[in-house]
């Protein structure tokens, strides 16, 4: 281990400068991307670096990259994360893993460390997709997974396009300053989970980001009168709905331990208290990072009757994704890290996405996590401990300080 350690009060004193840019009245953060929020805390992150002797280049997406230049002309050592947050969003979420970069980036300042390689800490432009759908949109155009001139166009609920809102924040770059190769992407986060606290360990060792799968399924019946309409001649399709739940609970809780399913939407038709449904339309997602189990929850869904109740029930796949598996040897390093500085861990998968799932396609990357007070993201209760942020940041600077030593 490398005797150098980040400071833990500036550390605290960062993140809540940050969390300044949008504050609420309940200590959370409201920062939708390209927002007057966004761009302020942008032109601070921006100072911040340059205070430092970092350049910063923007891409053709709004993404900022920050460099502390190396001795060595070789590809950057990266870490990386997302400023945006979703609205009432926490004080945590993704500003963290800029934060870490920037704390790194002042250790090796402080204690005049001149690093071989170049270090560079990149702001994802739009990563939550609370403004602009889809989520994670500048690093799913910049890993070639979305296509640039589909999402310039999408538009947030006032009727912007993304294209407007990046023109007017001032920080619409050239595509030449996109990031083309990297020693290694690290991406600090918390673990929007209950895992770890409950556990009481003080870092997740992402292995991986969970593939899913998300279906629509649909069943139609037929409207009578609810008074007047004996129960054997219904076609009730809301009835036909809660019997398929029932049995896709039923299955699904038989695979495996480590999979989760949800039916988060469900529209039911007409909606009146007195008619019969005729129509009702819910949604079934399933993760896991074993895809032969993902393709199980499939089988099970496609196999679900196509008459039920006398109702007709169609399925629909909306999207999916494949699990997406870090670089085993940059997590080989961050292991290393952890139990270098003696902190409890344990191997984690992430159920939600992130940027780095995305990167992980052309840049070897890894992930930590770090705990999350009762499991609680993405909304103001949002909580991880100064303490358990201060351990994920010495993580990172361990791993980046045996990146820059290795041969």
């Amino acid at each position: 281990m490398h005797n150098i350690f980040v400071n833990g009060e500036r550390l605290k004193n960062t993140i809540e400068a940050f969390a300044d840019f949008g504050r609420t009245d309940k200590n959370g953060v409201t920062r939708l991307s390209l927002s007057d929020e966004d761009v302020k805390v942008r032109n601070y992150f921006r100072s911040c670096c340059e205070e430092l002797g970092m350049t910063v280049k923007v891409d053709d997406m709004g993404t900022m990259y920050a460099t502390l230049a190396g001795t060595e002309d070789k590809p950057p050592v990266v870490i990386g994360s997302h400023l945006d947050t979703v609205k009432k969003g926490g004080r945590f979420d993704g500003v963290l893993g800029v934060i870490a970069g920037l704390e790194v980036v002042r250790t090796l300042v402080d204690h005049g460390i001149k690093p071989q390689l170049p270090v560079m800490i990149m702001n994802f432009t739009n990563e939550e997709g609370a403004r602009f759908e889809p989520s994670m949109m500048a690093s799913g155009v910049l890993s070639g997974k979305f296509d640039k001139a589909a999402m310039l166009s999408k538009k947030d609920p006032e009727g912007t396009t993304f294209a407007e809102a990046l023109l007017a924040s001032g920080y619409a770059g050239e595509s030449d300053s996109r990031i083309k190769e990297a020693t290694a992407y690290l991406e600090l986060h918390i673990e929007q989970g209950p895992v770890l606290e409950k556990e009481a360990l003080a870092i997740g060792l992402v292995d991986c980001v969970v593939g899913m799968a998300c279906y629509e399924i649909e069943v139609t019946g037929e409207s009578d009168h609810a008074g007047t309409t004996p129960m054997g001649m219904r076609k009730d399709a809301l009835f036909a709905a809660t019997d398929i739940i029932t049995e896709l609970r039923s299955k699904l809780g038989l695979l495996d331990s480590e999979l989760v399913y949800t039916m988060g939407r469900m529209n039911v038709l007409p909606n009146i208290h007195t008619v019969i449904p005729n129509k009702v339309i819910f949604t079934i997602e399933a993760r896991h990072k074993d895809m032969d189990i993902v393709r199980e929850v499939e089988a099970i869904i496609q196999a679900l009757p196509e008459v039920l109740l006398e109702c007709e029930v169609t399925k629909t796949k909306l999207w999916g994704r494949d699990t997406v598996w870090f670089d085993a040897e940059i997590c080989s390093l961050v292991k290393q890290a952890t139990e270098s500085l003696g902190y409890s861990n344990r191997t984690i998968a992430s159920g939600a996405g992130h940027d780095a799932q995305f990167v992980a396609s052309f840049l070897p990357s890894a992930m930590i996590f770090v705990p999350s007070v009762n499991g609680k993201s993405h909304c103001e209760e949002e909580l991880t401990s100064y303490e358990d942020c201060e351990k994920g940041v010495n993580v990172v600077l361990q791993t980046v300080l045996s990146l820059l030593n290795r041969d």
